[in-house]
């Protein structure tokens, strides 16, 4: 049953830091601020990646059962397409992101982030035409290390048809600097796993120095926005260049000398971001720590007005946030995964998917 919830005002975002001068949105992009917000789906358990078939249909992928389900967006219905093989659950790791295929309607390929040993992996699954099973295909890409905590594991493809993939540095910071290590970076690759030609160091790594990577999108002009957790002062919502290095460890958020700085910068305590997406002219960004969806307005890959919060402490942390299909949010949240980090536990219907509409001013 789809449940009417009351919108809350938006509250001001004191604590963010632009890196940028303000710009006004641009012109032929309409702003759009949160509607109404609709309840889709209630009692999932540890849920973690979100995505969308041709057809509207959402995938879920559950963190600790490793199962992929499938979600009707008119009736809110649940059914289970299938556990991927070989996960190895841990604080932070399991069955992490999930990426439809360009080509879904003649390769019915899903892809899939999974914690796995000796290594994390991003696998390729073929969806049954019924969308009630699927095959294991293929190990994509391997070798990303693996540890308890900071796996990334947010899939994307992009404009270009490349798969994109944020990893964390598997609480090891000088593999983030280490160019041979594939953890602490964003990740770019053919869907075959090939490297792409223009790759900046001839393998599969776009950039370096990143602590732990759990949110990519593009904007309409082809920027790649990507949201960083940081460690005790910084988190951070970065443009991701091909071989620019973000500084990390030695650099954090706008402190220290190294690498590129973010275009936002959040206190921790507001924001430990998860997921973003990119629509009506900003990127919404989920927060664990924060308890909150961001809205951050970017143009071209520059800050283009005030930031603002919503939904503050109202559901808990918000894992995903996807932009689907009839232009609404998708939230997923995620108070079931046994992190809370002092937030607010799991109450009734933990954890449910909102559908957040987005509307002008």
């Amino acid at each position: 049953m789809i449940t009417t919830i009351k919108i809350p005002r938006a509250v001001p975002a004191i604590l963010a830091l632009t890196l940028f001068s303000v710009q006004a949105a641009p012109a032929q992009e309409t702003e759009l601020f949160p509607g109404e917000v609709t309840e889709i789906v209630s009692g999932l358990d540890m849920p973690w990646g979100l995505a969308f078939l041709p057809d509207g249909t959402a995938l879920v992928s559950e963190r600790r059962s490793a199962r992929i389900l499938r979600i009707d967006p008119e009736t809110g219905r649940v059914q289970e397409s299938g556990v991927v093989p070989d996960m190895e659950f841990s604080a932070e790791g399991g069955l992490l992101g999930l990426a439809v295929s360009p080509t879904f309607e003649e390769d019915r390929t899903v892809f899939a982030y999974v914690s796995s040993l000796p290594t994390n992996r991003v696998v390729a699954l073929i969806l049954s035409e019924r969308l009630d099973s699927f095959a294991f295909d293929r190990v994509v890409l391997d070798g990303i290390g693996t540890a308890n905590r900071h796996h990334g594991g947010r899939l994307r493809f992009g404009p270009d048809g490349h798969l994109w993939i944020g990893t964390g540095d598997a609480f090891d910071p000088p593999r983030a600097q280490d160019r041979t290590s594939l953890n602490g970076k964003v990740l770019r690759i053919n869907p075959d796993g090939s490297v792409p030609e223009d790759n900046p160091y001839g393998t599969s790594v776009f950039s370096i120095g990143h602590r732990n990577v759990q949110g990519l999108d593009f904007g309409p002009d082809g920027t790649l926005y990507a949201s960083e957790l940081g460690w005790n002062d910084w988190d951070e919502l970065n443009v991701v260049q091909a071989g620019a290095n973000y500084g990390w460890p030695m650099s954090e958020g706008p402190d220290g000398e190294l690498g590129v700085p973010p275009i936002y910068a959040l206190r921790p305590s507001e924001a430990s971001p998860s997921g973003i997406a990119y629509a009506g002219a900003a990127i919404w960004m989920g927060t664990l720590h924060g308890q909150r969806l961001w809205r951050l307005p970017v143009r071209n890959g520059e800050v283009a007005g005030e930031p603002e919060v919503y939904f503050n402490e109202e559901y808990g942390r918000m894992r995903a946030v996807e932009l689907a299909p009839d232009g609404s949010l998708w939230i997923v949240t995620s108070n079931t995964d046994g992190a809370t980090l002092g937030g607010t536990p799991p109450r009734g219907g933990d954890d449910r998917i909102l559908r957040l509409e987005l509307v002008p001013r």
